[in-house]
């Protein structure tokens, strides 16, 4: 290992910090090891220095020829930095005689000439230092010096194992408070008098003391009802026998914090002994929200069996306040129902705690109130629950509550029970202590409250439901044999039409059962033609004003047909209610027959022009590739040719030969692809569709461009599945793989990969190729096969093209009956995918594809 490496060595720099010596005061123990050693080896000066980063630093020192020492020194003029590297003890007889040392400050002074070093080691074989001893004259070092000198480095290095380790016992106890302070449960440590020993983070957010106000004091004070003290003590206490009783113990246990709140924790005890005294640990999670989950769930089960086995009504609203009132732990619970006729509520159902007599609060008072008195009276006429945490704190005042009070009821609350928007009854619970509103409890009561309004109404909505079903059959058997849609809805005060009755089967108007929502214009809205709205809005805003309207308009149907459909509807009102009945009809075919009239004058025109417009442009694109620029670019390169083959040309000139000879070549290639271009948009394609085998196409393709692949260092995979006949033209076909391959390979990086993979999926080939390149902002897609069109990404790469390629090859495909797109590759890059048809368009009589098809 180099100096510098063993110098800088990361464990060895670690160990050395973790002494703490660097930056101590004077370490006494070591000043008398360096005290022993300079007098029994009868030197000058005795030191132990340790070796830094950069520098080497004296941490004791003594002897007959010590100065006011320089503490620290710089590694070039240190001897002790050659003992650190070499792992081995340094003897100088003589240092100004030895050409290494002679120019080191201290020997040129004089205050060194003779020096024995041997290294002080860490545990793990670290070396941190020396202890060395010096002579200001020559001196050759026996053997039993050199052996006294390492004994004594043997007890340095134990003074500096021994710091090591307290540093060591001094993180460890660090990390356990840091995890301990971490842990999301509260740690409480005790001893065996029950004071506090140890006080986590988490023990202080949930207690609210600190661990300087925890410790030392019983816990009992801290966390411990003052009604439970005493047993929570004796259980304490049962297991101080060794602590056997008490070790992994699991218990749920009511503790209070430091404002005196009382909640629920679990409490996992282990016992253990250290120096001989019992210390018990404990592990507490607050689990108030876990038992009120489960009361909530007792609850629900409890009425949910109430509502099971009762025979009526009545019955089952007394069941559920019994079982709701005692699963909560409530002190009373009464059932009010509202009387027909809607002028009076009356309570039906009484259930008390154990134990509890409120005769008082029933006896001598009214059992029977109007809308607005009585707590149940004032929840009949809010419509709504109300929740009354402290009835002596409350300003509200309602017949009975003198009575409430007296018999030590404190908290009160009532819950309308409806149908609808009809109270029906109203539940009221009353506590023996102070209950802040509870938004869980709140919503459970409220479902609780649902639950019986459904059932008082399920006899009743149960005769009105087979009434209503005869009714709808009878209606549905005429609505369903004709062809109209007829409809019913209603219009709400706040202008929100909601349906009323839609038939079962619309598909002859909508292409089946339009959706039904809370908001018919709106689901309406969601089906109706862009420009349709306007007439839809008049149509709308006529009838919810109660007069009759009609309109026709576009609704795009559930089976994606667009169709005319006229609406004919007239308004109704029943007492407050305004009503619209409503029938619409398919006239798509009248206006089909009108608008097919007008679009078939439209498309001739277009095409007329369309065809005038190609032919111009084919006219002009063969005139100026023909005459401008194909025999000019063909002279040219015969030119080149003649020019290359003369054997007098100069290195140089031959250059320039094929310079032109390339770039004429290019040129002739752009005005090919412009002609090709010009044939497909005249509708002159020449395709000669063969059976060929395209697994066959792509091998040759990829080989004739491997070579422009590795001379990037891309890879390129090539996996067809079989032989993958298709019906095309080969050379087409070649030309697209060719556009395709090269593009790949252009726009992707140094040491890349393409990846070109083929199949069949049912009555397509299906062809990808993938590159890990430069990729195309995903915005520019949509134009990627546009004739010119190039990415940004390739303009700022600053890659060579026309942009004709992907037009030419998109054209080739199409004239097969194929599709070509792109996608963003999954690791950057695109993916091309062809997809062109398997088989010709009349397959009987043709042969199958060869494998030497398209060679």
């Amino acid at each position: 290992m180099e100096t510098a490496d063993r110098v800088r060595d990361a464990r060895r720099l670690q160990a050395l910090r973790a002494t703490g010596l660097l930056d101590a005061a004077p370490v006494p123990s070591l000043d008398r090891v360096t005290r022993l050693t300079a007098r029994l080896l009868e030197a000058s000066a005795a030191m132990v220095s340790l070796i830094d980063l950069d520098r080497q630093v004296v941490v004791s020192a003594a002897g007959p020829g010590v100065r006011q020492a320089v503490r620290d020194t710089p590694l070039s003029q240190s001897m002790c930095v050659h003992v650190v590297v070499a792992d081995e003890p340094l003897i100088v007889a003589d240092a100004r005689a030895d050409r290494r040392w002679c120019g080191l400050s201290a020997v040129s002074e004089g205050e060194v000439a003779a020096y024995a070093g041997v290294p002080l080691h860490a545990s793990g074989d670290q070396v941190l230092g020396t202890l060395c001893v010096v002579d200001a004259e020559p001196r050759r070092w026996s053997r039993e010096e050199l052996e006294e000198l390492e004994n004594l480095a043997a007890i340095a290095e134990s003074e500096i194992a021994l710091r090591l380790a307290r540093t060591e016992a001094q993180l460890s106890e660090t990390r356990m408070q840091t995890v301990l302070d971490r842990a999301p449960d509260a740690f409480v440590s005790i001893d065996g008098g029950g004071a506090v020993t140890a006080w986590n983070a988490a023990a202080e957010r949930l207690f609210g003391w600190s661990p300087a106000e925890a410790v030392g004091r019983p816990v009992s004070d801290l966390i411990m009802p003052e009604r439970l003290r005493r047993s929570y003590g004796e259980a304490l206490i049962q297991g101080r026998g060794g602590g056997a009783a008490l070790d992994g113990r699991r218990l749920e246990l009511t503790v209070v914090d430091r404002t005196g709140q009382e909640f629920h924790a679990e409490v996992v005890l282990q016992a253990c002994s250290e120096r001989g005294e019992p210390v018990y640990h404990l592990f507490l999670h607050d689990i108030t929200d876990r038992r009120r989950i489960a009361v909530l769930r007792d609850a629900q089960q409890a009425v949910a069996q109430a509502l099971a086995d009762a025979g009526s009504a009545e019955q089952a609203a007394a069941d559920v306040t019994a079982a709701v009132t005692g699963v909560l732990g409530w002190a009373c619970g009464e059932y009010w129902q509202v009387e027909p006729g809607g002028d009076l509520i009356s309570r039906t159902g009484l259930w008390t705690g154990p134990g509890r007599d409120l005769s008082p609060l029933t006896r001598d008072q009214p059992s029977s109130f109007h809308r607005g008195e009585g707590l149940a009276g004032l929840a009949w006429a809010a419509g709504h629950e109300i929740w009354i945490p402290d009835l002596r704190a409350d300003p509200r005042d309602f017949i009975r509550k003198p009575a409430v009070l007296r018999v030590g009821l404190r908290a009160a609350m009532a819950l309308p029970v409806r149908s609808g928007r009809q109270v029906l009854g109203v539940l009221t619970f009353f506590s023996d202590t102070v209950q802040e509103p509870d938004d869980d409890l709140a919503g459970l009561l409220d479902g609780i409250c649902a639950h019986v309004g459904r059932y008082m109404e399920r006899r009743r909505a149960e005769e009105l439901t087979l009434t209503l079903a005869a009714s709808r059959r009878r209606f549905e058997q005429v609505v369903t044999k004709i062809d109209d849609h007829v409809w019913s809805v209603e219009v709400a005060a706040d202008g929100v039409i909601k349906p009323v009755y839609v038939p079962s089967n619309s598909t002859k108007v909508f292409g089946g059962t339009p959706p039904v929502g809370s908001d018919m214009v709106a689901v309406t809205r969601e089906r109706l033609h862009p420009d349709d709205l306007a007439v839809f809005t008049e149509f709308h805003t006529t009838l919810a004003s109660g007069r009759a309207a009609e309109v026709e308009c576009r609704f795009i149907g559930l089976d994606g047909v667009t169709r005319w459909v006229w609406s004919r509807a007239t308004p109704r009102r029943e007492g407050d209610r305004l009503l619209i009945d409503g029938i619409s009809t398919d006239i798509t075919e009248r206006h089909y027959l009108a608008e097919e009239r007008e679009l078939l004058l439209a498309r001739e025109r277009q095409q007329v022009r369309r065809l005038q417009e190609l032919d111009r442009m084919k006219d002009e694109l063969v005139a100026v590739v023909s005459h401008e620029l194909r025999n000019p670019v063909g002279t040219i390169r015969g030119y080149a040719e003649m020019l290359a083959g003369d054997p007098e040309l100069t290195g140089e000139h031959r250059l320039f030969a094929d310079v032109i000879d390339r770039k004429s070549a290019h040129l002739q290639n752009l005005v090919d692809d412009l002609l090709d271009l010009a044939r497909f948009d005249a509708g002159h394609v020449d395709i000669d569709p063969r059976p060929v085998s395209l697994a066959r196409l792509v091998r040759l393709a990829a080989d004739e461009h491997r070579p422009a692949a590795q001379a990037k260092r891309l890879t390129v995979s090539v996996e067809p599945a079989g032989l993958l006949p298709v019906h095309a033209d080969p050379v087409r076909l070649r030309q697209a793989l060719d556009n395709l391959l090269s593009n790949a390979i252009k726009y992707t990086p140094d040491g890349g990969a393409v990846t070109v993979t083929a199949g069949r999926e049912g009555g397509e080939v299906v062809l990808s190729i993938a590159d890990t390149g430069i990729g195309i902002p995903p915005e520019q897609y949509p134009q990627l096969f546009t004739r010119f069109f190039r990415a940004s990404t390739a303009l700022e790469s600053g890659v060579k093209g026309t942009g004709l390629g992907l037009a030419i090859t998109r054209a080739i495909v199409t004239a097969h009956g194929g599709t070509i797109a792109a996608r963003p590759g999954d690791e950057g890059g695109t993916v091309f995918v062809v997809r062109l048809p398997a088989d010709p368009p009349s397959s009987p009589g043709s042969a199958p594809p060869a494998e030497a098809s398209g060679a």
